[in-house]
């Protein structure tokens, strides 16, 4: 399982991290955490990557902590679509794209248009009380 394996990479690689503070964007981008964070995202490992990108949330001061909590509130809101919540959803797409929105197309290196756009697909379909699971996932490609 790739989450199990990412999982048990990352606390084997953190034991001898200290926490605090993480610099700007430039060292946020570097930090392999946010990959691997991506890549859970990007598989469906929604509550795996919630646990790295709030380790990596908590230790981050300035605006990209808006960014990171975005990409928080998606993942939270794909748990209640796997359990059924759909206001719990809904509520939280609406706020990730929120906090998503003043943010530049790259920003962390992602490509924030294809993730905004895929999210509002499934917010706007959920507003229509429809069912929002034949509409591709959201993901966090590299910005080009």
């Amino acid at each position: 399982n790739v989450g199990e394996e990412s999982r048990q990479a990352m606390s084997q690689g953190m034991a001898s991290r200290q926490p605090g503070p993480v610099p700007p964007a430039d060292d946020l981008i570097a930090d392999p955490r946010l990959q691997l964070a991506a890549q859970l995202f990007n598989d469906g490992e929604w509550y795996a990557c919630h646990d790295v990108f709030e380790e990596i949330w908590h230790e981050t001061q300035g605006p990209d902590r808006a960014a990171l909590q975005g990409f928080l509130q998606i993942a939270v809101a794909h748990l209640h679509l796997q359990r059924g919540n759909q206001r719990g959803a809904t509520l939280l797409l609406g706020e990730g794209l929120g906090r998503l929105a003043p943010f530049p197309p790259d920003a962390l290196g992602f490509n924030l248009s294809l993730l905004r756009a895929r999210v509002a697909d499934q917010l706007h379909c959920l507003q229509q009380g429809n069912d929002p699971t034949a509409l591709p996932l959201p993901v966090l490609m590299p910005a080009s």
